[in-house]
């Protein structure tokens, strides 16, 4: 039986998505990217509310929905429940990296009490100093998680084609992409990813620009928002700690559906 918390956590995300509420700006553009039946890796599913804008959009959609903590993963399962897409999405316990292993999860604790479950991330070790120069803490909260790859896992789960990937993993970013380099080059996914410019410097010895450079290299044409209009960028927004950006690659633009990216590319 589920816990109060985790049962309180679920029934506050379901009802979030029921009504379309605090969803991510960059939300309804899912659907000028995905129809048909395709593939998704939801990487950092937290309680699956991208898993869940998926399913609406593509309602054929197969999606793999990766969460680190132990507390967080209880709260999707049951919101995939209530959703009613759990024979869509499949939940995997673990955090996403360049080698497959085990991490510790670092939860900080935010200054009114509360546990900042947005803002954990993976580490070898126990942070030393502040946890996050981007949030004020009062210590954090240890777990350890298993770690996969996403080639790896792939590979293992018979995963033959991916079409779409969601990330939002707190800095990891640059070393989980790494791990999906054979994905990436098979099958030229379309990517929404947020980029954490000081915590892949700060903890992860990454960059913003070496993360871009995974799919300038391979092609790909990089989008965000500014305000409500979608703009082509070649960099990562200045003065801002985190940011989502869409990346396409022009080689899969015939199949976009209709909308704005299938315009933008066209252009």
């Amino acid at each position: 039986m589920p816990s109060i918390r985790v049962l309180s956590h679920a029934f506050r995300a379901w009802r979030r998505n029921m009504k379309w509420a605090k969803h991510e700006p960059e939300t309804p553009y899912l659907a000028d990217l995905l129809s048909g039946s395709p593939v998704c890796l939801h990487v950092g599913a937290s309680d699956g509310r991208h898993s869940y804008v998926m399913t609406q959009v593509a309602p054929d959609a197969r999606i793999y929905a990766f969460e680190p903590s132990a507390f967080t993963f209880e709260v999707l399962k049951l919101c995939l429940s209530w959703h009613g897409i759990a024979d869509q999405v499949t939940p995997i316990h673990a955090a996403v990296s360049d080698m497959p292993g085990e991490l510790l999860l670092v939860t900080p604790k935010k200054t009114s009490g509360r546990m900042g479950r947005a803002y954990a991330f993976v580490a070898e070790a126990p942070p030393e100093g502040k946890v996050r120069p981007d949030l004020e803490d009062t210590g954090v909260e240890l777990q350890p998680t298993p770690v996969v790859t996403l080639d790896g896992y792939c590979r293992a789960h018979g995963v033959t084609r991916v079409d779409f990937i969601r990330m939002d993993i707190e800095g990891a970013e640059q070393k989980a992409l790494k791990g999906a380099e054979h994905v990436i080059d098979r099958d030229l996914p379309h990517v929404l990813l947020e980029i954490h410019p000081i915590m892949l410097e700060s903890r992860f010895g990454g960059s913003a620009e070496a993360v871009i450079d995974i799919f300038r290299s391979r092609g790909y044409r990089m989008f965000a928002l500014n305000g409500d209009r979608l703009e082509e960028r070649t960099t990562v927004a200045p003065d801002v700690p985190w940011k989502d950006y869409f990346f396409v690659h022009p080689s899969r633009a015939p199949n976009l559906p209709d909308g704005v990216f299938k315009a933008r590319m066209a252009a």
